[in-house]
């Protein structure tokens, strides 16, 4: 069945011309879309105008428009959904419809809702509706209310997502400049809103969780040029310290109220599982001893993986004597079965250890280790280099060296994994002019080296290029 047979038959079944679905297929890149909003109190109407665009990209420097469906609703002053009517949309309008997808195929496009009585707040790409980069220029008091009150649970955590991009964004280019770091005060008030709700009746506890994550490095990294790793893992730490630290007594009460004295595997237990473990691994970065020796404790008393090693991560980028407890407690209990021996690899070779190069080198001579295993490398080497920034572009080359070295021992014995490893030096150009000199110094390095497997010759000639 080719793409086009998919096509044919997906737009018979639906009577529809998809015809402007294509381009999705032929051009590469994610399209970006703007969404930009006015309302008008006096015609009760908002006006939606859409832009879309393509980066340009090797072999197609010109990109057509695409079809999207955007998927729109609008939130009253009480935070409930409005009831929509979209202008010129008589033929696919729905009593009561609160959620309406727009068909979305031009450069730019304006959609207009009537009957808005009051001015509203809009919830853009509902259940992420298209695969796109979404920019929209909602506050941060629209971002807050949309965390607190929108009915789609995606928009509800992209707000979130937003408002701490945003948060980071700042305090990045705050460090960059040498100004002191300040937390915003209404970032600490949303999150204990959302901490706290974790105890109103039918809460979910599975989402507040998922609320609670803040973007990774790797994430803040990619919207940086250039990127400079210690300063986006300063800006983080700072943000994920001041929130355990002004809501420590929040964590610390969702913590004990969501200890379960029995392991279970309902949905409602494992919610409250996942959310008791994303409180410890926020009091983690309190550096606080009463807090390791808890995270010991509770590694101790489970009786489930799950909090074993939630617990054990909780401690694993701590220089404290019950990470080293902990670490040996899963070793003897665990080295019989090298699949989650894999686990306290990868814990290992991604905390946030000063200088864990020393510790992932050792770990390449452990017994647990075994370099002909595809899974273990990709545990260890694959954990380093994706694990905490800061130490595979540490600034003195220390982790590109491991890795260059990795990658050509590897290729000696399996082309394909030493190739999958060769990927973290792809990006080189992303960071600062001292870190591009280190990493394409390796790849100079590897590239010149006989009898290079053809995978791996691959891998580095073109990023070289």
């Amino acid at each position: 069945v080719t793409t086009d047979d998919f096509f044919a038959a997906m737009a018979d079944a639906n009577g529809a011309d998809l015809e402007a679905f294509k381009p999705w297929y032929s051009q590469a890149g994610t399209p970006a879309v703007s969404v930009t909003t006015a309302y008008d109190a006096a015609a009760q109407t908002l006006t939606m105008t859409c832009k879309q665009s393509t980066p340009a990209t090797p072999g197609q420097p010109q990109k057509m428009p695409v079809l999207m469906p955007i998927a729109v609703g609008l939130l009253g002053p009480d935070g409930q959904d409005m009831a929509l009517t979209l202008q010129g949309d008589a033929e696919g309008w729905v009593t009561g419809e609160t959620t309406k997808v727009l068909r979305f195929s031009q450069a730019e496009q304006t959609f207009v809702f009537t009957g808005v009585a009051h001015p509203p707040v809009p919830s853009i790409l509902r259940n992420f509706s298209a695969p796109v980069r979404l920019t929209t220029d909602l506050t941060q008091q629209d971002l807050i209310f949309l965390m607190a009150n929108d009915s789609d649970a995606f928009n509800r955590w992209e707000a979130g997502q937003t408002l701490t991009r945003a948060l980071l964004l700042g305090l990045v280019a705050d460090a960059t400049k040498g100004t002191p770091l300040v937390m915003d005060p209404a970032i600490t008030a949303a999150m204990r809103s959302i901490v706290g709700g974790a105890a109103a009746p039918g809460a979910d506890k599975a989402f507040i969780a998922r609320a609670m994550m803040l973007p990774t490095e790797s994430e803040i990294s990619e919207l940086v040029s250039p990127a400079d790793p210690d300063v986006i893992h300063a800006a983080r730490k700072f943000v994920v310290q001041s929130l355990a630290t002004d809501l420590r007594t929040e964590l610390e009460a969702t913590l004990a109220a969501n200890t379960a004295a029995k392991y279970s595997n309902e949905p409602e237990a494992r919610a409250a599982r996942t959310l008791k473990n994303t409180c410890l691994g926020f009091l983690s970065h309190l550096e606080d001893p009463k807090v390791d020796a808890d995270a010991l404790a509770r590694y101790k008393a489970a009786d489930n993986m799950t909090d074993q090693v939630a617990s054990l991560a909780a401690l694993v980028s701590r220089e404290c004597p019950e990470r080293e407890q902990a670490l040996g407690l899963y070793y003897e209990q665990w080295k019989h079965d090298p699949l989650i021996m894999n686990k306290w690899l990868g814990l290992q070779a991604s905390a946030g250890l000063p200088h864990n190069v020393k510790n992932v080198k050792a770990l390449t001579q452990h017994p647990a280790f075994d370099i002909k295993n595809p899974n273990k490398v990709y545990s260890l080497v694959g954990g380093f280099v994706g694990g905490t920034p800061t130490n595979f572009h540490a600034a003195d080359g220390s982790g590109y060296e491991f890795l260059g070295d990795m990658v050509l021992e590897l290729d000696k014995l399996n082309g394909s994994v030493a190739a999958r490893m060769a990927g973290g030096f792809t990006r080189w150009r992303k960071y600062d002019a001292g870190r591009q000199a280190l990493m394409r110094a390796q790849l100079e390095r590897i590239v010149r080296t006989e009898g290079l497997s053809e995978n791996v010759f691959e891998i580095v000639s073109k990023s070289l290029e």
